[in-house]
């Protein structure tokens, strides 16, 4: 496999995977409140798509309070994806330029949704504070065949 500068693609779908408030966790009087995030990498041969699901949650003694699961759909074109995707093991090497490019990508959009969600309750104060995308992606990915996501 060639490796390749520059790779093309372009976001394709966006879907929420989850979404819950959960009100009886949360306490107003408690101002300790963690932030907790999740990351994977998935990806659809047929359409040579690359999925990046993104969950974030916040939670409180009690437990989380606010949750969220997004997927952002790359699309990638056929001849950057045939360089990235190899047959004979099944796997796709995403360069982590690109990786984080999408991740940064899909931080923006779940920061929007979760505004979008939220908006008109007492749950819109709750913001996602800026992420350095850097420490969740360190390197090249391999992503593996059974990694793969189904699309919907």
């Amino acid at each position: 496999m060639e490796k390749k500068e520059q790779i093309s693609f372009g976001l394709r779908r966006i879907t929420t995977e989850q979404f819950a408030i959960i009100e009886s966790a949360f306490d107003e009087s408690n101002g300790n409140i963690e932030l907790g995030t999740g990351l994977r990498f998935g990806f659809n041969t047929e359409k040579r798509i690359v999925t990046v699901l993104l969950t974030i949650n916040f939670s409180q003694e009690k437990g989380p309070f606010l949750v969220l699961e997004i997927g952002c759909y790359f699309e990638i074109i056929e001849e950057d994806w045939n360089n990235l995707f190899n047959t004979e093991t099944k796997e796709l090497k995403l360069p982590k330029a690109i990786a984080i490019h999408m991740v940064m990508l899909s931080v923006g959009t779940i920061r929007g949704v979760l505004h979008a969600k939220t908006e008109n309750t007492a749950f819109n104060k709750f913001f996602l504070p800026t992420v350095d995308v850097t420490e969740l992606v360190k390197e090249d990915l391999v992503i593996q065949t059974n990694d793969a996501i189904a699309l919907k």
